[in-house]
């Protein structure tokens, strides 16, 4: 069969790339193009587009590089049409997913979306066109599925894909990776400031701000793959902040504790049971329209999930040094981590089992073969 992924960010590329794996199992003749990152043509998919051409975060900054979106729409529109696949799979990235969903089947082409677009986060008015647009819907949020319900759309649960993705992760040797990453044998306190150079540039000075303050620990930034080292060196420079490029699980596989950006890094850091602070900053005109717009009382997946607070979040304003030096040295309390770990035993058991990609693949599959 013939298979077009179109994903557009990192954690899109993670979950593209295992759902591009797992399809290759159930279907050994898989002919496949993505749009993507290199996990997804690394594992084994033709890649039309990298998600660093199309990398564009928030309200203004989408505005002003409309006339590239409209062009990559009418590429993809094009490519598709030449390629003539048997199945479109979306992953999340609704902005760019929804507007070719609307032309595929328009065009009669199959269409499927694993990873749904956070609709149920702002403008529910968008189930409406999911529903008209795609055939099938592959959720990985058990919240997500009784959201659809009320709309009287009957999608899947899979569960969560992180949870393979960590679980089959190659295990680290915590003292060899400190060696290799000239690492003290201080407690470390990973920061995760995103993977967008805007997000980043908001985030990691406050972040780095506290270090300080903790000089018994040591403070080592997650480098996201779609960045240079170069881009990071100016907020580095006269810190003793470390940099590991690339290799965010293993960092978070030895740390002690984590500040995190607002996204798929949340749940990846409670799932390796790492107390956390969440953070997230805006620019002011996306915020106050953002805020508009989500209805939401959490911004992060796992205080969505638990269905109540149990990670700290500092939005915009609450972003600030004093704020965050008294949530740091909060998780950092014995009696706080030992309330979140549980917390985070049951967030896991709320994410389904293990096998999200592979009952993905091989529902795809048998639609196309019935």
């Amino acid at each position: 069969m013939r298979y077009y992924i179109l994903a557009g960010e990192a954690s899109g590329d993670l979950h593209g790339a295992n759902l591009i794996k797992a399809l290759q199992k159930v279907d050994t003749n898989a002919n496949i193009k993505c749009w993507g990152g290199d996990l997804m043509q690394d594992a084994g998919a033709h890649l039309v587009k990298h998600y660093k051409e199309r990398a564009f975060m928030g309200f203004t900054e989408v505005l002003m590089n409309i006339r590239k979106i409209f062009k990559l729409i009418s590429f993809c529109k094009k490519d598709i049409a030449d390629f003539k696949p048997d199945v479109i799979v979306f992953i999340d990235n609704s902005g760019f997913n929804l507007r070719i969903a609307k032309w595929a089947k328009a065009q009669g082409y199959r269409t499927n979306y694993y990873i749904s677009p956070q609709v149920w986060a702002s403008r529910a008015s968008r189930v409406k066109a999911i529903k008209r647009d795609i055939d099938n819907m592959f959720v990985i949020l058990p919240f997500v599925k009784a959201f659809y319900k009320k709309y009287d759309y009957d999608v899947t649960f899979v569960g969560h894909p992180l949870i393979d993705a960590i679980a089959n992760r190659t295990q680290v040797n915590p003292k060899k990776f400190r060696e290799a990453n000239h690492l003290s044998q201080k407690p470390i306190i990973a920061l995760l400031p995103g993977s967008r150079k805007q997000e980043i540039t908001k985030m990691l000075s406050v972040m780095l701000s506290v270090i300080n303050d903790f000089s018994e620990y040591q403070f080592v930034i997650a480098g996201a793959p779609s960045q240079d080292f170069q881009f990071y060196q100016s907020f580095i420079k006269g810190s003793d902040v470390k940099f590991i490029s690339n290799k965010t699980y293993d960092l978070l596989s030895v740390s002690y504790a984590a500040l995190v950006t607002s996204g798929t890094a949340t749940l990846e850091t409670a799932l390796f049971k790492v107390p956390q602070v969440v953070c997230y900053k805006g620019s002011a005109i996306s915020y106050h329209i953002a805020k508009r717009i989500i209805t939401l009382k959490f911004i992060s997946l796992v205080n969505l999930v638990m269905d109540k607070e149990v990670v700290t979040e500092l939005i915009q304003n609450d972003f600030n040094k004093k704020r965050l030096k008294t949530e740091l040295q909060r998780i950092l309390d014995k009696h706080e981590r030992e309330t979140m770990f549980s917390n985070y035993y049951e967030l896991e058991k709320k994410l389904g089992g293990k096998g999200a990609s592979e009952k993905t693949a091989q529902l795809i599959y048998k639609a196309l073969k019935s």
